[in-house]
């Protein structure tokens, strides 16, 4: 029976790790496609939500079967705890991608800023590494590296802030770009909760391996400025 346990949790672990990978990809390619003006991949990041969400019911519902049938002890509940919010958490980390897909689409043929186009990749690549990161932690049971990660948000705040600065002096200059100005702060704005989100799995790592759960600071811009 024991066996049979790890085999089935050992196959949770492994579709959480897939499922992140998948996640790390895409917030890289939808932030290309955006800059790009690429319909074709925003689109297809739109679509592929559907698959995340449907894994992310999946291995709740198998988690839940575990628990019911195996009766796990406190260590194997914190990491079947951990799996379901990590893949919770990864799920609404592609709702950011999802969402920065529709704006683009929404926004046309009209080239992004040159201030968001210069700096909004770093964004992109601190989250995805901020993300692999976190997913290593997590296979690796590495309390250390879980805690080291949210340091990396700062930059992702401080491009954040520098940006959202830039957004309010297009819409200063121009009123008439103010719809606009707002759908570029959106997507400026779910690449900076993605960041907040990794954070969150980070808590829940270190919760796994110490079975104390403690919040970490997303650091000055923990929701957009008013």
């Amino acid at each position: 029976m024991r066996q049979t346990f790890d085999r089935d949790l050992q196959r949770l672990q492994d579709e959480v790790l897939r499922m992140g990978s998948e996640v790390e990809e895409h917030l890289v390619t939808v932030t290309n496609a955006f800059l790009a003006r690429d319909a074709v991949t925003a689109q297809r990041m739109i679509d592929a939500d559907k698959s995340i969400n449907e894994r992310r019911v999946q291995v709740g519902l198998d988690a839940l079967t575990l628990i019911a049938i195996q009766s796990p002890m406190a260590r194997d509940m914190r990491l079947i705890a951990a799996i379901l919010e990590i893949v919770g958490e990864l799920e609404r980390i592609h709702d950011y991608v999802k969402g920065i897909g529709k704006i683009s689409l929404s926004l046309g043929r009209e080239p992004i800023p040159a201030p968001l186009a210069r700096d909004l990749p770093e964004m992109a690549e601190i989250a995805r590494e901020m993300l692999f990161q976190a997913l290593k932690a997590f296979a690796n049971r590495d309390e250390t590296l879980a805690r080291r990660v949210p340091a990396m948000d700062d930059r992702v705040d401080e491009l954040f802030n520098h940006l959202y600065g830039e957004i309010v002096a297009l819409v200063t200059a121009d009123a008439t770009q103010i719809h606009r100005a707002n759908q570029l702060e959106w997507a400026l704005h779910n690449m900076e909760r993605s960041a907040d989100r990794t954070i969150n799995i980070c808590e829940w790592v270190v919760y796994m391996v110490t079975g104390v759960y403690s919040e970490m600071s997303m650091g000055e811009y923990e929701a957009p400025p008013g």
